[in-house]
């Protein structure tokens, strides 16, 4: 496959070499638009329209850019930059070298592919134009939006007509009918119109869908000889119309991986005189599936859920198909390479034989459902494993006893038997047991080499894909999905190995070694034949399931039948998760007890039994995101019945549909080094393999080339910059010194004027001065009489206060006198009382001194007289 990077380039070839009519895949060329920088991006196309030719395509990216390819003479063409990103693209108009591009802003332009030059700027709607519709002559154009659609003259650019509409309804899509003149106008209620385009009179409406059949139109694609119409929606059915009767002739089903339909492009042939029959069905899926509408059958397909297609468009001459990639990028396939794989014989499929006896409705008369038309194969039966089986079961007891003997002194039958008691191993010992169950060799070196090798290249971002909270998890999931796929390159392109590997990574994330055998034994074991039709899920062991499942409870199957819903749905997302989605960490642990512990066809059964089970809640589902949500979430259920009623399968289940007749029994890992697992389409895997290292070889020189690029151009640049500032410097000095010059002139001129200003100003202060001084020798004069006054004045008070204060000195000393005279009279007095107060003292002492002397006489006369009186 051809690959093309417009880079920066204008104009160049698309191809080398030119491409064969047998490319890989029907792609001729893969056109990709990135950008070279300090942060090199990728620019996503938009949109793609051929010409009437159907040798020249239109093609427009989110940036404004819009591309020119010469299919025949190998060239592109940056054609015009409108600097907004491009919603609608029409390239066959009258005048070859013009085309339509509607923008961003809500307003269509017209340019011219030669002149590159802008035609005309049409204006007028209010919301984004999603569709562009050219008349057969080219003359005309509809544009069209949600609120109204516009028709344009395109030889004076003037708008004609415009369709409003209530903003409740919503226009879907107005286009003109090929090769006649009558507008169709498609609404959001589900309502079709037919109008003449040159009266604008209603022809007819397309009348309303049988009762049973109706869904919302959304898209919509009419053959080149305008009889044929057909409309799809949100849903896997299509509607066809004949525009001639007015009548809905069939109602086409595709296959129930389509669930809504997103585009609709019929492919035209050279030979069929525009009634065309090949109908390209873009689905939700982003792949693009091509149905022949008379037969209903698959022809081929484009695009796949790793490579989807968001857009596509088909020459007018058959040839072509480009389609606009969700990568961003543009695919051109040959139609003639896609037919070619389309006649190659088909592999073998398996189909489910239904009874359309009950299908009586008008609605279900008109139904035809698409098939591939591929012939069916038979299951291989694994007969001489079957006799083997048997033959074993006749060796005598003490080999059984043997065979049952586990590691670590367990028997299997005891452990059966206590299983069978308690429902559970102990949580204690159950990570003894399992290892025990499941025989692990515990290979030290062989895992050491395994490790050793570092990440695998298919896990390094693998925490972008499983944000997981715990570091310590994430590495040791890292770690383990990364020696699964050193030891076999299968499980580096698997994509549910990281979904399978995870429970088995949590509960063992403290020991490596036994997490790694854990997931390698029940990978050997309990998934055998899972790979053998990689990339697809294990057809083969959903189709066992669904054999079991039709035996123990046909009624489920066939409600699972009528809506659609198929193995992949209701038993794979169980097998990839290892029910990890749907049961509880307790309730797993109980599953994987008996899974350990029983056949590997047992798993199997487990599933069949958790989906009879949970027969009373999926009998009331009746739509598909139903069941898909009841198979990917935890739901109301008693995991012992299940368990219980896993063990009744494996019993009751007939030999030529039991899956134990086509799984090996179990099979521990080998002793010093594991086994080599290559039970996988080896080619496709290699092939993957190889194509990512390529990849990662060119993104590496890609990276290396674009650093050396990135460096020359920021020098380049440098340089450029480095110039340009220099020049600019140049410049910018020339225009400062002309400014200075000018500057010094009016400044010269503003001091002339400044100076005889100042003259003026100096003659005004002269004069101002001496009147001033003049003023100032009066008010001197008058201010020296003021000051003698005032000194005569202050005198007088002077001599004034003076007299006063003698008059006032006078008085004082008057009175000081008087006051010296009563104080000498209060002395005087003072001292005569003085006097006699002593006077009066001495004279009273005088008489107590006579007294005493007196009464001591009188004492000694009596003491005589006494002393007489006692002597006589």
């Amino acid at each position: 496959m051809e690959s093309c990077d417009l880079g920066g380039r204008q104009r160049g070839p698309i191809w080398h070499r030119k491409p064969g009519p047998a490319a890989r895949r029907g792609v001729i060329v893969n056109i990709i638009h990135s950008v070279k920088g300090y942060h090199s991006k990728t620019i996503r196309f938009l949109n793609v329209a051929f010409d009437s030719s159907g040798d020249s395509l239109l093609a427009g990216d989110h940036q404004g850019n819009i591309y020119v390819f010469d299919l025949n003479g190998n060239r592109f063409n940056l054609v015009q930059r409108t600097m907004q990103a491009c919603t609608a693209l029409a390239f066959n108009l009258r005048r070859k070298t013009e085309f339509l591009v509607a923008l961003a802003d809500y307003s269509v332009k017209c340019f011219d592919t030669e002149t590159k030059e802008l035609v005309s700027w049409m204006r007028g709607h209010d919301s984004s134009v999603s569709s562009i519709s050219v008349h057969g002559s080219g003359r005309y154009a509809i544009t069209t939006s949600t609120d109204t659609a516009q028709l344009w003259d395109l030889d004076t650019f003037q708008r004609k007509r415009k369709l409003n509409v209530r903003q409740s309804v919503g226009i879907q899509k107005v286009f003109f009918l090929p090769l006649s003149n009558t507008i169709l106008s498609c609404f959001k209620d589900n309502s079709v119109f037919a109008w003449e385009f040159d009266t604008l009179h209603c022809k007819y409406q397309l009348p309303t869908p049988v009762e049973g059949s109706v869904l919302l139109y959304k898209v919509f694609a009419v053959t080149r000889d305008g009889r044929i119409f057909v409309a799809g929606g949100k849903s896997n059915h299509l509607h066809l119309w004949c525009l001639e009767s007015k009548q809905l002739i069939r109602i086409i089903q595709m296959p129930a991986k389509v669930r809504a339909v997103r585009h609709l492009e019929f492919l035209p042939d050279s030979f069929d005189g525009g009634s065309n029959q090949v109908l390209g069905v873009l689905s939700q899926d982003n792949i693009m599936r091509f149905i022949h509408i008379e037969t209903c059958k698959l022809l081929f397909d484009i695009g796949s859920p790793e490579e989807g297609i968001s857009t596509a468009a088909t020459s007018p001459n058959g040839r072509y198909i480009a389609s606009v990639m969700e990568n961003g990028s543009l695919n051109l396939y040959s139609v003639q390479a896609l037919t070619q794989e389309g006649d190659k014989p088909p592999p073998p499929v398996f189909k489910a034989v239904e009874d359309w006896s009950k299908c009586t409705s008008e609605a279900n008369k008109l139904t035809m459902r698409v098939t591939s038309g591929t012939s069916e194969q038979p299951w291989k039966s694994k007969g001489s494993k079957i006799e083997t089986r048997l033959l074993k079961l006749q060796v005598n007891t003490s080999l059984e006893n043997k065979e049952n003997e586990l590691p670590g002194g367990l028997n299997k039958k005891r452990l059966q038997a206590l299983l069978k008691g308690f429902g559970e191993y102990p949580a204690k010992y159950r990570m003894f047991v399992w290892r025990s169950l499941l025989q692990l060799p515990e290979n030290h070196l062989a895992f050491s080499s395994l490790i050793d090798k570092g990440t695998h290249s298919a896990f390094v971002n693998i925490q972008n894909e499983y944000p997981i909270k715990s570091r310590k998890l994430l590495r040791v999931l890292q770690r383990t999905l990364s020696a699964l796929a050193h030891w076999s390159a299968i499980f580096a392109e698997t994509p549910y190995i990281p979904l399978l590997a995870f429970p088995f990574v949590k509960l063992f994330q403290n020991n490596q070694l036994i997490c790694f055998e854990v997931v390698a034994t029940v990978v050997v074991n309990f998934c055998q034949h899972w790979f053998e039709y990689f990339p697809n899920p294990p057809v083969n062991i959903l189709s066992m399931m669904e054999n079991v499942l039709a035996h123990h409870d046909k009624e489920l199957l066939q409600h699972l039948i009528k809506y659609n819903v198929t193995s992949q749905v209701y038993a794979w997302p169980l097998l990839e998760t290892l029910f990890s989605e749907v049961l509880t960490r307790e309730e797993w642990l109980k599953v994987f007890d008996n899974i350990f512990s029983n056949h590997p066809s047992y798993f199997l059964m487990i599933v069949v039994a958790y989906i009879i089970c949970s027969r009373a809640p999926l009998l009331h589902c009746n739509q598909t995101g139903d069941f898909e949500y009841f198979f990917h979430h935890r739901n109301n259920l008693d995991i012992n019945v299940v368990i219980k009623e896993a063990y009744h399968l494996m019993e009751a289940t007939p030999l030529d549909i039991h899956p134990q007749r086509m799984l090996d029994d179990f099979i521990p890992l080998t002793k010093g080094q594991y086994p080599v697992f290559n039970k996988y389409p080896k080619f496709i895997v290699d092939y993957q393999t190889q194509e990512r290292e390529r990849i990662r070889q060119d993104e590496i020189e890609y990276l290396r080339e674009r650093q050396l690029a990135h460096e020359l151009e920021a020098k380049a640049q440098e340089w450029k910059a480095e110039d340009e500032a220099w020049y600019r410097k140049q410049e910018l000095l020339q225009e400062a010194e002309e400014q200075r010059r000018k500057m010094l002139l009016e400044e010269e001129e503003k001091l002339a004027e400044q100076r005889q200003r100042l003259a003026a100003v100096k003659r005004e202060l002269k004069v101002q001065e001496l009147q001033f001084l003049d003023a100032s020798r009066r008010r001197f004069l008058k201010y020296q009489q003021d000051q003698r006054q005032m000194e005569l004045k202050r005198l007088d008070d002077e001599i004034a206060r003076k007299a006063s204060m003698r008059e006032q000195e006078t008085a004082a000393t008057v009175q000081d006198v008087e006051v010296r005279r009563m104080e000498l009279e209060s002395q005087r007095q003072l001292f005569e009382q003085h006097l006699i107060k002593d006077q009066e003292a001495v004279t009273k002492g005088m008489k107590e001194e006579v007294d005493a002397r007196q009464r001591r006489v009188d004492l000694e006369d009596h003491l005589v007289q006494r002393l007489m009186e006692i002597g006589g």
